[in-house]
Formats: C-alpha cells, sequence, structure tokens
C-alpha cells in the first residue's frame, strides 16, 4: 500500500514537473520568436534605440540593432548576417540588396527623408555660411580638412559629393576630405576639434552640443534623401510584422519629428 501511494506520489510530482518544464519552453518559444536583429544606418541610432524600447514596453518583441553605414550593412547581410529588418540612409544600398533578391517582396516602404548641413565646432568663430554655386569652401577649411562620410560608399557622404559637384566645389576640396567610415564618425571628428568643418546629416548635427550648423544644402543640389526599410529575405515573421507597423506608427513619427527626421 505504501509502495502503490509512493508510486502515486512521484507521478504526480513528475507530472507538475513536466507542465513546468512545457510553461518554460512555450515562454522561451514566445521570447524567440518576438527577438529581432534590426540593421540600420549609423544615422538613425538615436530614433531606432529608442523605437526599440518602445516595441519592447509595449510587449511586441525585443530587437538587437546594429548601426553602422548602410553599404557596411547591406554587404553583411548579402554575407549572411542574421538580420531580420534593414534600414538603409539611402535608396542605392536597398536596391542593391533587391536586385540580389535579399529584400523580402512587397516588404519595402520609403520611411523617411532628411537634409545635408555644414557643421563647425560649438567655439568656432565661423558664423552663418551662404551655401551656394561656388561658395568658399577652402576658405572655411583653412589648414584643416572637410570631415564627411567617405563619398564612396556611406550614403551621407555620397549626398555630400553630389551637393558639392553640384554648386561647383567639390575639386577645390576633394584632397582635403577627412574621409569617415559613417556619418556619426564624421560628426565625431568635429566635435573633437580634429575637422575645423563637418558635412553631416541635420539630425546628426541636432544631437550634438559640441557643434553648430553654419548652413543648409539647397535640396535641390543633391538627389533627395530616403530612408527605405525593408524585412530581409527569409525572414518574415509576426516581430517583424509588428516593427514594420510602428514603425509607421503615429508614436514612431512623433520620435522621428524629435530627433529632425521627415516622416514620408
Amino acid at each position: 500500500m505504501k509502495f502503490a501511494k509512493r508510486l502515486l506520489l512521484m507521478f504526480v510530482m513528475m507530472m507538475v514537473l513536466t507542465g513546468m518544464g512545457l510553461g518554460l519552453a512555450l515562454e522561451n518559444g514566445v521570447a524567440a520568436e518576438g527577438e529581432m536583429v534590426v540593421f540600420a544606418a549609423a544615422s538613425t541610432t538615436n530614433t531606432i534605440t529608442e523605437i526599440g524600447d518602445l516595441f519592447a514596453a509595449k510587449g511586441l518583441g525585443h530587437i538587437t540593432a546594429s548601426f553602422a553605414s548602410s553599404s557596411t550593412l547591406a554587404k553583411q547581410i548579402e554575407n549572411g548576417a542574421p538580420a531580420n529588418i534593414f534600414i538603409s540612409a539611402n535608396e542605392e544600398w536597398m536596391d542593391y540588396l533587391e536586385e540580389k533578391g535579399m529584400i523580402e517582396k512587397g516588404t519595402r516602404i520609403d520611411l523617411l527623408s532628411n537634409r545635408i548641413v555644414l557643421i563647425v565646432p560649438a567655439d568656432s568663430a565661423v558664423k552663418e555660411v551662404l551655401i551656394g554655386p561656388g561658395f568658399d569652401l577652402p576658405a572655411l577649411l583653412g589648414d584643416g580638412r572637410l570631415s564627411m562620410g567617405d563619398p564612396d560608399h556611406v550614403p551621407a557622404g555620397i549626398y555630400g559629393k553630389q551637393a558639392l559637384e553640384s554648386l561647383g566645389v567639390w575639386t577645390s576640396v576633394e584632397s582635403r576630405v577627412a574621409r569617415a567610415k559613417d556619418v556619426r564618425a564624421a560628426l565625431t571628428l568635429v566635435e573633437l576639434g580634429e575637422a575645423p568643418v563637418g558635412l553631416v546629416y541635420a539630425t546628426d548635427a541636432a544631437i550634438s552640443d559640441k557643434v553648430r550648423v553654419v548652413g543648409t544644402f539647397p535640396e535641390t543640389s543633391h538627389p533627395p534623401i530616403v530612408y527605405p526599410v525593408a524585412v530581409v529575405a527569409g525572414k518574415p515573421s509576426p516581430a517583424a510584422e509588428r516593427f514594420m507597423a510602428l514603425l509607421q506608427s503615429p508614436e514612431a513619427r512623433a520620435i522621428f519629428e524629435k530627433y529632425g527626421f521627415s516622416v514620408r
């Protein structure tokens, strides 16, 4: 009789433990489904970090964000990096992946717009600069260099070069460009006083109290600055759908606009 009771007790304990294990497995499964990796242009660091926190606070999932130049991120995705969502600072690098079949069809949208500005250290003697055809950028540089994203592959640098070319200024400063790995690195060089003038996005200048904007490039001097976003091919999921929806929500719009982006 005692043996039967002990056997029954063991059976009940096994059922409880099995139930607990199943519950934990289910909980872990839900968490795993909500985990995502977002590859985003360096200029979106503050906004995507804040929107990621909102995503988690709403119980929609959790993101791990990787920020770098769009070109670097696109190449990493091409080489198999485990990104779920890609946010590019220009259309070209999104086109690059889409042409290779690496963007989930029907998920691409144009999310944001930005502006290109000229910045100087906060304590610089340089005042407002009228940016127009033939403006004297070399004089602003003095003996220093122009900090900007590498115009060979960084979107902010590409837009900047296009703007300077259209204004007839590029050839006068080309040999004096400090080519940064991304737009945030270009901002840092000016913040540290290692470059007297920088060319960055308006949104990057807005987050720093160590620099001042002294001029804004005419929108007609370069192609429209568009930030597309899409789900990476083979990575659609409910969590990805929720995050894409959040990016287009009024709450996300308020965050983007707080940092100076225009929402398309």
